[in-house]
């Protein structure tokens, strides 16, 4: 019996070749679509996925608060409270606590600037989940003076791993012993690490010992491993009563509080981006609305299907009437039409096979992802595809194999209607739905489009423009300043080059330096605030083009400027100046010192314009070794970057000449939005292509039905564009209805979008206008090619058996 449905469907298919080839079309670029997206979802949700203990650990995120409100939120807190916590309560398993650091090191001749290094302790690497590949996990982080490495780093120094016992110089001055070495970090995890340096050498640096007491110093990551069966809010009350019995009165009196909240290590990644993370993070929200784009499109395909089925359903009514009236019952008539659903799913699996194969190393530069034909060896894409072949037959195929199962013999082979008012509607409904879904991708599409552009063409406050930024030395003596100035010196006598100026950040890089307790000279502890503090040296405030709005700069005309400080509009605002004027010749108390306030600087952009404006203040450290900023011409560049770095090497010797122009780092903070927005583009695109589909098959029932309606209209002497508007206002409609719907939504879901920018483009009309009217150009244009044919049609050939 099987044999002889897939003849037959087989027949059927080759018999109406457009509507078949439309149908596999339709419903491949669904799934390919799809099957893209739900890979990119699913490495998104992966993360931590490889250490089996993930659910047991979590990250100790700091709240700092001053007078009641909530003013920081810290990835990388306070240095003790890991410690403290795995002493205080046996619910934690164990602990570990990082802090970054920097350094040069070497092997011989063999020499890099490594970044992403550590001080740790032992507990890391299970923490972690790592894999330790050489050396003793329980003792190769507590003796002063070792380090555990990667197996790349290994490689990059040695070109092998069994490294153990080895010895690397750090800044070329301090042998540290190579204690472990331990597998590279997967791409899904929200931590990377390469040199861990022992917590012995962090203990060493503190010679008050206040590593495991202290409360207040922020910087250290602290991941908690709790027991089995830990109720993690439980237990976060118990922390919160701890603090209170502990710090609570100190923090009372000082009017301001902190306390920690337990992020879970799985949720990282998606839902975290607060100061000083280690990684920059995903966005879980983008994440399921890309979810939510792939259920849409598969969704639309499906409905493809069912309408073109059903517009091709008055064609087999004869079909059906005579296999009713030679024995068919309806169950066989049912098992047909679904082999045919099947055939059509399974041709089309096999195209959406081919399609991402095709696009996948795209896809994968795209969305920033580790994809490669690898996918196709993963168990969860076979499981996704089996998935979508099964349940597209299923859906697809179900409505109508019913629909034709049902038709009556007596009525189909006298010629009769086929159709019904509920199934009109229910075909209509679908398309309503096909382009209310289209509609909002585009409105969401063009929204991050007019976001992305408010912001990168937003004026700054700050000139950005034909910068050369290089990386700071790390490898220093005594003589420093001196190499420093002669440094400046001589890139400043040349013709190419404005000025040089050193400073402890730059625009777009997060300022790291975040100093409580800061109030006015003589007042209680209680009034201390938080800023955040940028220190540079002279001409910085020039070189960037900063506007001062009160008082004065830096300058080497005064003496004892390094005992002065500059304040932002939002600082002076926040610290409760009533105007700027107001804030000058202040004296603020800082960190055990006093400081006097000698100018003001208007707002600027510091960060992207996600963020509001920061509330900052000014140092002048003009030995900064942080960023060496270097405004040039840019008619040059190339000459500019040869001088910088043959003059880098002759004074900083032993420090890799790194850099980057500013502009293209301040822009790399809207990558991720720019990434979004083009896979909501893409992705946006291919819906509207197959509710195109769809609208197609819609208009060819439709026409179908009327076709002697309209050979009776031509016969009666009407126009071309006449039968053409009659039969398109019905199409309109269904289009207007969507938009109708789908403006409310999309505006709801968009404004939603947009919370999250401190600076964020109005909703205006256009953005909401230009997209439906783009839908309703594309859907007419689809419906006028149905319809214009059936309107140029012979009426003889629609009348003959009338």
């Amino acid at each position: 019996m099987f044999k002889n449905n897939l003849k037959v469907a087989f027949r059927s298919l080759l018999k109406n070749r457009v509507f078949s080839l439309i149908n596999v079309t339709g419903l491949a670029l669904g799934i390919a679509a799809s099957l893209l997206i739900l890979q990119y979802v699913n490495y998104e949700l992966s993360y931590e996925d490889f250490n089996e203990k993930a659910d047991q650990i979590y990250r100790l995120k700091t709240n700092r608060y001053n007078q009641g409100q909530l003013s920081t939120e810290w990835a990388s807190g306070v240095v003790s409270i890991g410690h403290i916590l795995n002493e205080a309560f046996p619910e934690v398993e164990r602990f570990a606590r990082l802090t970054r650091t920097g350094g040069v090191l070497s092997q011989g001749d063999v020499e890099f600037k490594e970044e992403r290094i550590y001080f740790a302790n032992q507990d890391v690497f299970q923490i972690f989940g790592k894999e330790i590949l050489h050396g003793n996990p329980e003792t190769a982080l507590t003796e002063l003076n070792t380090i555990a490495i990667s197996a790349s780093t290994a490689k990059r120094y040695f070109g092998r791993t069994d490294v153990v016992g080895q010895s690397l110089m750090f800044n070329r001055e301090q042998s540290v012993n190579i204690a472990a070495v331990f597998a590279d970090a997967p791409d899904n995890t929200h931590f990377k690490f390469d040199i861990l340096v022992s917590w012995a050498n962090q203990e060493a640096n503190d010679e008050d010992g206040n590593l495991n007491t202290v409360w207040y110093w922020d910087g250290y990551f602290n991941y908690i491993e709790l027991t089995e069966g830990t109720d993690p809010e439980e237990f976060t009350a118990k922390i919160d009563k701890f603090i209170d019995e502990r710090w609570g009165e100190e923090m009372r009196n000082a009017d301001t509080w902190m306390d920690f909240e337990l992020q879970p290590m799985r949720d990282i990644h998606l839902y975290s981006n607060f100061i000083g993370e280690a990684e920059v993070n995903g966005d879980g929200d983008s994440v399921y609305a890309l979810l939510g784009i792939s259920f849409f499109i598969i969704l639309i395909a499906w409905v493809n299907y069912v309408n073109l089925a059903t517009a091709k359903s008055m064609e087999r009514a004869r079909e059906v009437g005579l296999r009713k009236v030679l024995g068919s019952q309806k169950g066989q008539l049912i098992r047909q039409f679904l082999t045919e659903s099947l055939l059509i799913n399974l041709f089309a699996v096999a195209l959406a096979f081919g399609i991402v194969v095709l696009v996948i190393p795209s896809f994968s530069r795209l969305a920033d992802q580790p994809m490669t034909l690898a996918l196709f060896t993963q168990q969860g894409f076979w499981i996704g595809l089996a998935t979508l072949f099964l349940v597209g037959t299923f859906l697809s195929g179900m409505y109508p194999a019913f629909v034709l199962s049902s038709y009556k013999p007596i009525d189909t082979l006298k010629g009769g209607s086929m159709s019904n008012s509920g199934g009109a509607w229910l075909r209509k409904g679908l398309v309503v739905f096909q382009f209310m879904a289209s509609i909002g991708l585009i409105i969401g599409t063009y929204t991050v489009y007019e976001q992305i552009s408010y912001m990168r063409n937003q004026d700054l406050g700050v000139d950005i423009n034909q910068t050369l930024v290089i990386n700071g030395p790390l490898v220093l003596d005594s003589t420093y300043s001196e190499k420093l100035t002669a440094f400046n010196d001589v890139l400043e006598a040349n013709a190419n080059i404005e000025n040089v100026v050193v400073s402890t950040v730059v625009p777009g890089r997060e300022v790291g330096w975040n100093a409580g307790g800061i109030r006015r000279e003589g007042a209680p502890d209680s009034e201390g605030k938080q800023y955040r503090v940028l220190g540079f040296g002279y001409e910085y405030v020039e070189t960037f083009d900063l506007k001062i709005i009160a008082g004065r700069t830096f300058s080497e005309e005064f003496g004892d400027e390094e005992s002065k400080i500059l304040f932002s509009r939002s600082a002076v605002k926040d610290f409760g100046f009533e105007s700027p004027e107001d804030a000058l010749n202040q004296r603020i108390f800082f960190w055990g010192n006093i400081y006097t306030v000698i100018g003001v600087l208007e707002d600027y952009h510091h960060n992207s314009l996600k963020e509001d404006y920061d509330k900052l203040i000014f140092r002048l450290i003009p030995n900064a070794n942080n960023y060496y900023s270097i405004k040039y011409n840019a008619a040059n560049t190339q000459q500019v970057i040869q001088l910088a770095e043959e003059k880098w090497l002759e004074f900083f010797p032993g420090n890799p000449f790194e850099y980057f122009f500013l502009d293209d780092s301040f822009e790399e903070q809207y990558a991720a939005d720019r990434q979004f927005g083009s896979v909501f583009t893409i992705f946006s695109g291919l819906a509207i292509l197959v509710a195109c589909l769809g609208l197609f098959g819609l208009a060819a029932f439709m026409t179908s039905k009327r076709i002697k309606e309209i050979g009776v209209r031509k016969v009666l002497g009407a126009s071309v564009p006449s039968i053409l508007k009659l039969l398109s206002v019905d199409f309109l409609k269904l289009i207007l209805v969507a938009v109708l719907l789908a403006i409310p939504l999309s505006y709801y879901g968009m404004n939603q979008w947009l919370s999250g920018f401190a600076f964020r483009i109005d909703l205006y009309w256009y953005i909401f206008a230009v997209p439906s009217a783009l839908v309703m150009l594309i859907a007419l244009a689809t419906v006028s090619f149905q319809t214009a044919r059936a309107a140029r049609a012979n009426p003889v050939d629609s009348l003959r058996y009338e």
